[in-house]
């Protein structure tokens, strides 16, 4: 007997299980079986087709009709919804639900992994395409239950992990049924990120650039992977080609990010769908353009609390902007016919949802876009026609409103999934909310009701002052207790009509017998202009400017024609200077140059007493970037600065007020190869694409010394090769020889797996890309230069270069430039023997010299480091001038476009109010490519607007405080600086 009872328990768990992913018809208890009929309710059928009485039949978890004359069979149950609202219940397109949360597997006192920790996969753990989310999924109950108040039915859950994530589950979200009925497809979307996985230690990459050059590789080895050339089973190549054709959401975070995924979808022919970050309205021309459906956060920011004053001025313009901005960002993607959906990502509480959604409308976002985003919108990104709406044949997956179901006083009574009825509030509970009159045995009180359903409440006043009570409703009925100065009643009663009328009876503290009565207060009538205007007025939102900070344009400058008249130009052209000379600017280049010029078109500007200038040229920087080293592996030529341009460091606009037109961004100096450097032109308001030099010099970071054998990095970074300085060496003869192997493959006409890292070192053995190269010791620099004569290319530029002053001779005859420090010394031990002469010493024995920044601060002031070099070599006015203009831009092979002034060259120059080399001079305008990006008198004015727009936030920030909402403490922002080393 007892082995027949653990035979039939054994037996009904594994019937159990098995309808949960092999279900019998019988085995769901729900009402979904059942043929029901709802009738005159308003129905969304979608945003756009709507019915103003129409008839919704479901039966088995789907609509059978939707329509106004539908007949309807006799054996179906009825339920009338007059006044009621039916609207498709919403999708969340971008989740996690389900997914249990992955912590991090890495502790920084841990040494980092290099190599993969998977096999059989990718050599990059990153890389997890193959990441099953069905697998790791279990239907979370709770969280269920409170998406479903919030009006979901439908929500599409992945895996959060890693750069490619695998595949996503579609789950209706009907906590009655089971995972069989439930999951409505195992493999709904194929998901990617920036974000390394936290089930790894692996190192690489370490940057956003390191991610891009990563994904770019992945998508070139599935492809080579896909024609049958690789020798080995890889199981992430193969699943990253199994889910291509599902739909591709990409989690960006933000506007620059969204541009980022968006570049790397284009190059391979992927249009992605972008998890965006809320602040696509800074760059909201960019984000058209790349026409990409948008997955928009809702989590707006709290206001700051700028109570206390001293507090309140460590808060960035930005910040504030961002506060009063963001939830416009809905509004401003749809009039501009961008199509979104929202989710409930980054939500702290899934209760601020419903409450943000509302103040995005409140912002300008229209109700049927708002609708569309949350339903038709996810439908279509999932490539999913049965969610979404109530079409005939989708599921029933809908919402019972009393009214709009996006004013703040509606009450949301129901919400179906898959034909299971989940109450929210139930429908049979009146809305009796309002301004009523009471009178018990002739006492008057004002009561006022508010709330929904159940959890309506009262509050009572006696003339001005308030009285104590405790208030229920159920069933028609209401329950008051009411303490008046210590004379307690309780009563009772229930609605006697439609007009808002109660009566009932009670008792008072003695026992005595009462009657009371309640009739609701004629309400105001409000105006029609009234109305109108209240509906149609919303919050201020202040301008965006470019970039959306302090100092952004508000229009980004035009190329004009530009007469400078008078001016003493230094022309950076074999020292010449010209006294009282005019300089016309005309289609973003020099036109003229010399006395008397006139043009009827141009805008005067009067140079007398003041000097022109060839703009800057900062041959070694490390701003307007987002990321500097990618320090990962210790050769890192496949990823570029150019994918991590910032064109909203506020370091451009300050070093334009010092006269640099031009910089090259330099990979940092954390391995011995580096990556490719950007090379920009400083517009600032411009986007990314803009700053960027057009069909501009391939260059490359390289470096040497302390930085590459991780000598200052701790015990922990020990296991990257190289360790030494001669590990540097073998480590760039390793890699030119595999360069060379590579590019002799690739030239051979015969099948080849294509590697952007090879690639870029063959760029430089075929002398299509320039080295500059980091270094100090004169050992390594003799080394690197007869590593290169070995392959029988040159270094391009020595930066640093700080023991040059010892082989300058051997540096002219390798052909090499070199771009220094005027008086930087001691900073490490490798920089012991810096001297400040090493400039002047370089340039006397013939080599081209430029003075560098590598900071961000010193970059703004490069005009007085070049005036060292005539104290600590005595250089003449023009050689030191031309260490910060012609003789960079030469280094970076632009001295045929910029660095000097001449005819024909960009209208790259400087207007400064004195000799440029003195510590008194100013930039008084800045002009790139004939369109003023700094002008002083501006700066002045703008500095003025800033401090009002900030009293103004201030200002409105307070009123919220004022009105009791919530606000977040002041936070101070950081903004970190660069240098060769920063990680």
């Amino acid at each position: 007997m007892k082995k027949l009872f653990i035979l039939l328990l054994f037996s009904s768990l594994i019937q159990v299980r098995a309808q949960e992913y092999f279900p019998i018809n019988t085995g769901v208890k729900t009402s979904q079986n059942k043929l029901i009929v709802f009738k005159n309710a308003k129905i969304f059928i979608t945003p756009q087709k709507v019915l103003k009485k129409g008839v919704l039949i479901i039966k088995d978890g789907k609509i059978v009709d939707v329509g106004k004359s539908i007949s309807i069979p006799k054996e179906a149950h009825i339920i009338d919804l007059n006044g009621k609202s039916i609207y498709p219940s919403f999708i969340d397109v971008y989740s996690d639900f389900g997914i249990k949360k992955i912590k991090s597997s890495f502790n920084f006192r841990e040494r980092p992994q290099y190599d993969a920790g998977r096999n059989g996969y990718y050599w990059n753990d990153h890389i997890r395409p193959d990441i099953d989310a069905f697998e790791e999924f279990t239907f979370d109950n709770k969280k269920a239950q409170e998406l479903v108040k919030s009006g979901f039915g439908v929500v599409n859950t992945h895996v959060d992990d890693g750069i490619m994530q695998g595949n996503g589950v579609l789950v209706a979200l009907n906590s009655k049924s089971n995972n069989a009925y439930r999951v409505l497809d195992k493999k709904s979307g194929n998901y990617l990120s920036f974000s390394k996985s936290k089930k790894s230690k692996q190192a690489y990459p370490t940057s956003r650039m390191g991610a891009m050059a990563l994904l770019r590789q992945a998508y070139l080895d599935a492809s080579w992977y896909e024609k049958g050339n690789a020798k080995n089973t890889d199981l992430a190549l193969e699943a990253l080609n199994n889910n291509k054709n599902l739909p591709q959401i990409f989690k960006a975070g933000d506007y620059l990010n969204d541009l980022r995924a968006d570049k790397i979808g284009d190059e391979f022919g992927i249009q992605y769908t972008i998890v965006g970050g809320g602040d696509e309205y800074e760059r909201i021309q960019d984000i058209k353009n790349t026409n990409a459906t948008f997955i928009i956060p809702i989590n707006f920011r709290k206001a700051y609390d700028v109570s206390n004053i001293a507090l309140a001025k460590k808060i960035a313009l930005s910040d504030m902007r961002k506060w009063n901005q963001e939830p416009s960002n809905p509004s401003v993607l749809q009039k501009n016919n961008i199509s979104f959906a929202l989710t409930t990502y980054k939500l702290k509480s899934l209760k601020d949802f419903t409450s943000n959604l509302r103040k995005a409308i409140t912002y300008g976002l229209d109700k049927t876009a708002a609708l569309e985003a949350l339903t038709t919108t996810p439908a279509k990104i999932l490539n999913n026609n049965l969610i979404g709406n109530l079409n005939k044949g989708s599921y029933a997956n809908f919402l019972i409103s009393s009214g709009d179901i996006f004013d703040k006083g509606t009450t949301l009574y129901e919400n179906w999934v898959q034909g299971s009825k989940h109450v929210v509030n139930s429908i049979d509970i009146k809305n009796i909310t309002g301004e009523y009159t009471l009178n018990i045995s002739g006492n008057k009180y004002d009561m006022t009701i508010s709330g929904k359903g159940a959890k309506q409440t009262a509050s009572l006043k006696k003339g001005d002052e308030k009285v104590s009570s405790k208030f229920s409703f159920n069933n028609d009925w209401i329950q008051l207790t009411i303490n008046d100065k210590n004379n307690f009643s309780r009563i009772s009663g229930k609605i006697v009509n439609s007009l808002g009328e109660f009566n009932g009876t009670g008792v008072d503290n003695n026992g005595n017998t009462l009657t009371w009565s309640a009739s609701k207060k004629e309400s105001k009538k409000e105006n029609k202009k009234d109305k109108v205007s209240k509906e149609s007025k919303t919050p201020e939102v202040v301008a965006t400017s470019y970039p959306n900070l302090g100092f952004g344009n508000y229009n980004v400058p035009k190329q004009e024609t530009i007469l400078i008249k008078n001016a003493t130009v230094w022309t950076s052209e074999n020292g010449e200077v010209l006294e009282n000379t005019d300089v016309l600017i005309s289609e973003g280049k020099i036109s003229k140059i010399g006395k008397n010029i006139s043009s009827r078109k141009a805008k005067i500007i009067d140079g007398t007493g003041k000097y022109l200038t060839a703009g800057i040229v900062d041959e070694h920087s490390h701003i307007a970037a987002s990321a500097i080293n990618e320090a990962g592996h210790n050769s890192s030529a496949e990823v570029t600065i150019e994918d991590v341009v910032d064109p909203n460091d506020i370091n451009i606009y300050r070093n334009i007020a010092g006269g640099v037109t031009s910089i090259q961004i330099l990979h940092g100096s954390a391995n011995p190869i580096g990556g490719r450097s950007a090379i920009i032109k400083l517009k600032w308001g411009e986007n990314a694409d803009n700053l960027i030099y057009n069909n501009t010099p391939k260059f490359i970071k390289f470096a040497l010394g302390e930085n590459v054998k991780q000598s200052n990095w701790g015990d922990n970074n020990t296991i990257r090769f190289p360790q030494t300085r001669m590990g540097v060496e073998q480590v760039y003869i390793d890699y030119f020889q595999r360069a060379k192997e590579y590019d002799a493959l690739k030239k051979s006409g015969k099948p080849y797996r294509r590697d952007i890292e090879l690639e870029s070192l063959a760029e430089i053995l075929n002398k299509e890309r320039f080295i500059s190269c980091h270094s100090y010791v004169q050992s390594e620099i003799n080394m690197l230069m007869k590593v290169a004569d070995q392959f029988n290319f040159n270094i391009n530029t020595f930066t640093h270069i700080l023991e040059g002053y010892k082989v300058a001779d051997k540096m002219k005859e390798h052909g090499v430039g070199g771009s220094t420090f005027s008086d930087w010394w001691a900073y490490k031990y490798e920089v012991n023997d810096a001297i400040p002469y090493n400039a002047a010493i370089m340039h006397h024995q013939g080599i081209v010299v430029a003075i560098n920044s590598d900071d961000a601060e010193m970059s703004r002031r490069l005009n007085q480091e070049a005036a060292k070099t005539m104290k600590y070599g005595n250089l003449t006015e023009q050689e030191a001038w031309s260490m910060v203009t012609i003789n960079p831009a030469k280094l970076l092979h632009l001295d045929d476009r910029t660095g000097s002034i001449k005819v024909g060259k960009d209208a790259d120059v400087v207007l400064w109010s004195n000799n440029p080399l003195s510590v008194y001079s100013k930039a008084e305008k800045t002009i790139i490519d004939g369109a003023i990006y700094f002008d002083l008198e501006k700066d002045i004015e703008k500095r003025k607007s800033i401090k009002e727009e900030r009293a103004k936030l201030i200002s409105m920030m307070l009123k919220e405080k004022i009105k009791g909402a919530p606000t977040q403490s002041p936070v101070k922002k950081v903004k970190k600086h660069f240098h060769c080393d920063t990680e």
